[in-house]
């Protein structure tokens, strides 16, 4: 039986790493060590306030739980950084509404 092994990654044992690009104001997860990644975006919207904006994951890998650790960085980014956030992107609301840290409900402005 043939197997899709250009979708395999991540597999269960590979840990999914988050790379974050302030320049370009994204984290990103590469997915199959090719071009096709997962994103979230963000923008300063002030000094001290971020707008995390939209979360996209390519179709074929959806459901892996791929934004949740996308979600977790931008959220870990903005109380490390000591900023505020709008939470835009409907997954974030998501995540954080299932994750509710003292810590991440702290920083957003509503």
């Amino acid at each position: 039986m043939a197997q899709a092994s250009h979708m395999s990654v991540p597999d269960p044992g590979t840990a999914i790493r988050v790379e974050h690009d302030r320049k370009r104001r994204q984290f990103t997860v590469r997915l199959n060590g090719s071009h096709d990644r997962a994103v979230l975006l963000y923008e300063y919207v002030g000094k001290r306030t971020v707008d995390l904006q939209h979360t996209e994951v390519p179709d074929a890998y959806r459901g892996r739980g791929i934004a949740k650790h996308l979600a977790k960085a931008a959220m870990d980014f903005v109380v490390e950084e000591g900023l505020k956030a709008h939470l835009t992107c409907w997954y974030i609301q998501k995540y954080v509404k299932e994750n509710p840290e003292p810590q991440y409900l702290e920083c957003i402005l509503h």
